[in-house]
């Protein structure tokens, strides 16, 4: 076999390796990519949506420059929205809180991103030029991977052409060399592929095995186009009119065709509200999805004293968010205990017309939540949560100035036996 030079086989090696790891190492996202995927269901640049505008946000009251005002209304909404004037302002003018981020949801550095994003002016936009497409956005990952790959292939050819400059050499100098080893008896290239091949094998499984059995983004098609826009967001119904259960109970549960029918008894027609439209833009005829109910119900709209309810039928919605047989959640305890929004787990479902599961819902991300949501320890008036009164030594902690609040780990919240028994 012809050596090659040392060197040559270290770079070629090193740039080899740079380019497995460009592929699973990716760079942090961009502010506008942060934006579009965190902040975009609800806020636009330049106009108010479902939350108000955020175009400038840094630069307006109450934050006027101040990106750790930002961090603090992130991560305490719901304590700000019941006791800060704007934050009350903000509510009553949109009608729907704003989801709670914590720390694991996103990171003060994505936040810094996001507010560059938006306080930064947007280009002059050209007209185009006829028949040439407007130009992409590239994925950073993307383009680092290429080019590394690029410079590991002119690596190997280097080293051939080192090769094959150091046989015409030997030709010239009449020095015999044995015949070099094919590509695939090498045992430096074979044990560089099986490393590879190792590294990139490991990462897919390592990644797939942790988020077996996480469905998050699930969003399955349902027997009626149901928009929770339009009744929980629009008309203001409130949660629990149709998900009682998450008050008393373990489950939330899911109505009942009587429930849906205590108003559409009435609303026979989806004339006034705004245009449905399924995931993929297509547009819905809520008359049409109003009377898919009316045959499950076994109503004829055309004869309401009739209505036969024995001929009714309960509407097989799909389940979408699911937790493993091994764990225990209560909706009551987080909901009317806790006093936990909806929308922390579900996200703004008020702006959702197709419903998908929000969060991850891993063991991680319910752990950082009990690590990071503060309890509402006011138990001395209509409005606190008697539970709390018998941690008598928390209370005169912070009566004494040792503690200023209390997160669930705090009373336990972190204890194995409270989700797993």
């Amino acid at each position: 076999m012809i050596p090659c030079k040392p060197n040559v086989i270290k770079t070629g090696f090193f740039l080899v390796i740079l380019t497995v790891f460009s592929f699973l190492i990716s760079p942090a996202q961009d502010g506008k990519a942060l934006f579009n995927a965190k902040c975009a269901s609800c806020h636009q640049l330049n106009k108010d949506a479902t939350g108000p505008m955020l175009g400038g946000i840094l630069d307006k009251e109450p934050y006027s420059g101040d990106v750790k005002k930002v961090y603090h209304w992130l991560r305490n909404v719901n304590t700000l929205i019941a006791s800060d004037p704007h934050y009350k302002e903000l509510f009553a003018r949109f009608g729907s809180p704003m989801t709670q981020f914590p720390e694991s949801a996103i990171s003060d550095k994505e936040i810094d991103a996001i507010i560059k994003y938006v306080n930064t002016p947007p280009p002059v936009a050209t007209a185009p030029v006829p028949g040439e497409k407007p130009e992409e956005d590239n994925n950073n990952a993307v383009i680092f991977g290429v080019i590394s790959l690029i410079l590991a292939i002119i690596a190997l050819i280097l080293m051939q052409v080192n090769s094959n400059l150091k046989k015409l050499s030997d030709d010239v100098e009449k020095i015999h060399r044995p015949e070099p080893v094919p590509f695939y008896k090498n045992k430096v290239y074979i044990a560089l592929i099986a490393f590879i091949l190792f590294v990139v094998g490991g990462y897919f499984l390592t990644k797939e095995a942790i988020g077996f059995g996480r469905t998050k983004n699930y969003e399955p098609a349902q027997p009626i186009f149901y928009s929770h826009k339009v009744h929980a967001g629009i008309n203001q119904i409130n949660c629990l009119y149709c998900h009682g259960g998450a008050w008393d109970s373990k489950t939330a549960g899911i109505p009942s065709v009587n429930i849906c029918m205590n108003c559409h008894k009435a609303i026979t027609e989806y004339t006034k509200g705004p245009k449905l439209k399924d995931e993929e833009g297509n547009e819905i005829n809520g008359t049409a999805e109003i009377a898919k109910l009316f045959k499950y119900a076994g109503f004829d709209p055309a004869k309401p004293n009739a209505w036969d309810q024995s001929k009714a039928q309960p509407v097989e919605w799909v389940k979408i968010h699911n937790l493993p047989d091994h764990v225990f959640f209560s909706h009551a305890q987080h909901i009317r205990a806790g006093k936990v929004q909806c929308q922390t787990c579900h996200g703004e479902i008020t702006a959702m017309n197709e419903v998908k599961q929000f969060a991850e819902l891993s063991m991680g991300w319910c752990v950082n939540c009990h690590r990071e949501t503060k309890v509402d320890f006011n138990y001395s008036d209509s409005t606190g949560n008697k539970f709390y009164s018998i941690y008598e030594k928390f209370h005169n902690d912070i009566k004494a100035g040792k503690m200023d609040s209390v997160t669930v780990k705090d009373i336990g919240g972190l204890e194995c036996q409270k989700c797993h028994y």
